[in-house]
């Protein structure tokens, strides 16, 4: 059976082509258009333009000062990496890059799987912290182009993934790595590491989306696996809106921070592009340095060697037609469509109970070998409590 995976994103214009740019922004505020309220969709479509126009020469100097976005080169590398990978481990796989906003847009994505043949789909944003705005709305189009272009073949889709705990350990030894190459040291209490996730609408939060929990729990992890107690997380705000968004704002929060140097980590990124090169690299980089403080920016690993076989695991289970339940999958709840899968998910009372009898056994072994079994299943113990809480 051959599977086509549409690995979806958000897209970022190449070149600072006004109209290109324009278009661009145009499709994103639109998409967004339920953040604010609008009689007829003409109206939703005439504030989306003019909201485009206002923002595009401040996003055009942007990517003439980093020469252009690198984000599309590096998501078709990525794409091709895990068709490559899956491949090797024995699927009849064929990956097809859909950009939200730019091209190969999802619809034109769509159009190559249907034109190839393949006999299902399975759909992968590449946003590894899910959102309403990214990986929702990306497979929410990719369902709906599918439909349009009559492709009636089986689908499954996967929303958060920042769980797997290859990628945990593949963003903590990047930042390691980053680190002892420039001499510094995260111990060091002048050294502050600050993680900074792309921000959301409170208007999202509010409706249910768990984006921010997903943000500190993973930079949680990331700083334990690190051994940094303290860190900081701020949000990279695009306030285009007169709404609020996600706190606090990165640049407010690199003001606060009491240490000579900071170390930023982009939480939320897994290309280079503008929120990064721009934002980060110039924009928050003078806000650190009005604050007197040494910044470090660490790289994306977006050519990471260990990335593809992260996505081949993901998608495994779907072409292996194997339960996904068995990676630890569980039907999605901020995309409470069946076939949604994602990482995130609550246990069932069924699992609840398993665990417990599970932990209960384990423990009684401990107790009478004396190996210390009881004290490994009191900290699984703590693991599904904390899964249980998710999503």
């Amino acid at each position: 059976m051959s599977t086509g995976v549409v690995v979806l994103n958000f897209g970022e214009p190449s070149e600072p082509d006004r109209e290109a740019v324009v278009d661009y922004l145009e499709r994103i505020f639109f998409a967004n258009a339920d953040l604010e309220e609008y009689d007829s969709e003409q109206a939703a479509r005439e504030r989306s333009r003019k909201l485009a126009k206002r923002r595009a020469p401040g996003l055009i100097e942007e990517y003439e000062e980093i020469g252009g976005s690198p984000l599309n080169e590096q998501a078709t590398r990525q794409a091709e990496a895990l068709e490559e990978r899956l491949q090797a481990r024995g699927f009849d796989a064929t990956t097809y890059l859909g950009m939200q906003y730019t091209e190969p847009f999802i619809e034109d994505a769509v159009e190559a799987a249907r034109a190839d043949g393949v006999d299902r789909v399975v759909g992968f944003p590449v946003y590894p912290l899910c959102g309403p705005s990214t990986n929702v709305i990306s497979l929410d189009e990719l369902e709906s182009a599918m439909a349009e272009a009559g492709l009636d073949v089986p689908f499954q889709a996967i929303t958060g993934w920042h769980k797997h705990p290859g990628y945990n350990r593949v963003r903590a030894e990047n930042i390691d790595t980053f680190a002892a190459e420039s001499g510094v040291d995260l111990q060091d209490p002048d050294t502050a590491l600050v993680f900074s996730a792309h921000g959301t609408p409170q208007h999202y939060l509010e409706e249910g989306s768990r984006y921010d929990i997903y943000v500190e729990e993973f930079c949680s992890v990331v700083a334990s696996l690190l051994g940094v107690g303290d860190y900081h997380i701020g949000f990279q705000n695009h306030e285009n809106r007169d709404i609020p968004w996600t706190e606090p704002e990165i640049e407010d929060l690199i003001g606060t921070v009491d240490a000579e140097r900071v170390v930023v980590e982009p939480v939320s990124f897994l290309h280079e592009q503008s929120e990064t090169l721009s934002e980060l690299d110039d924009e928050l980089a003078e806000a650190a340095e009005a604050a007197r403080l040494d910044f470090y920016r660490v790289p994306i690993p977006h050519d990471d060697e260990r990335i593809p076989g992260i996505f081949a695991d993901l998608v495994e289970p779907f072409l292996a037609d194997f339960d996904p339940g068995y990676y630890q999958y569980r039907q999605c709840q901020c995309r409470d469509v069946p076939g949604t899968m994602c990482l995130n998910a609550p246990q069932t009372a069924t699992d609840d109970a398993a665990a417990a009898h599970q932990a209960e056994a384990e423990t009684d072994v401990g107790t009478d070998d004396g190996t210390g079994a009881d004290a490994r299943a009191d900290g699984r113990g703590d693991a599904d409590t904390a899964r249980a809480e998710d999503d």
